[in-house]
């Protein structure tokens, strides 16, 4: 099958949106936690976390553009933080339907039935992740399509036990039964993965344990 840009400007708004989406494998699914001054918090499902660095330990993510109303993005710019809280198998479908319009004055978390956790933190966690992270923003780019590409810095993270840190620092993800996204609306949960030593051009890499 190819597909050129010119076939590509022809297809249906959602047909176009779910095929680009899929083109670029799987992807993380968060739960990102805002709220704004008042108290009035927000839970949008984003799959678009990356990992910028690890010294500072920052992380990326995009909005769509602020040409309409975006409440995660209005909230974050407002309190300067916010959190982002893996998806897991037990919280799809939830995490999912946060996704719908609902009006500022409609918390998500209470819509969705999710519970909203604090720590000392100006922004809600998933109580129900089993992953969390709290941010502190640094700084957001508008992108050349008009998206906003929002950089943080991890101030703390919240991780269950029975995802097993290695030694090393791998956190083994598959005993979390966290979730990834394709597309637009199909979730997926990976097996154990596969490890290997550091790579070197002059050595054959071993498997490692993953925890």
């Amino acid at each position: 099958m190819l597909v050129s840009k010119d076939e590509l400007d022809t297809w249906q708004d959602r047909r176009r949106a779910h095929f680009i989406n899929c083109l670029s494998g799987y992807k993380s699914a968060n739960l990102l936690g805002t709220q704004d001054k008042t108290g009035q918090t927000n839970l949008a499902i984003v799959s678009s976390v990356v990992h910028l660095g690890a010294n500072p330990a920052l992380v990326g993510l995009v909005i769509r553009p602020h040409s309409v109303s975006r409440h995660s993005l209005e909230n974050l710019l407002e309190t300067k933080c916010y959190t982002l809280n893996q998806v897991h198998r037990g919280i799809i479908e939830q995490a999912h339907q946060t996704s719908a319009r609902y009006d500022k004055q409609q918390s998500e978390f209470k819509e969705v039935n999710l519970t909203p956790l604090y720590t000392r933190f100006a922004a809600p966690y998933v109580a129900e992740s089993r992953c969390r992270l709290g941010v502190q923003l640094q700084s957001t780019q508008t992108l050349v399509n008009g998206t906003e590409f929002v950089i943080g810095e991890i101030q703390e993270v919240y991780i269950e036990d029975e995802a097993a840190v290695a030694e090393d620092g791998f956190v083994d993800l598959a005993r979390l039964n966290t979730a990834c996204v394709t597309g637009l609306d199909s979730y997926h949960e990976g097996p154990a993965g596969l490890r290997y030593t550091y790579a070197k051009p002059d050595k054959k890499p071993l498997p490692l344990p993953t925890t």
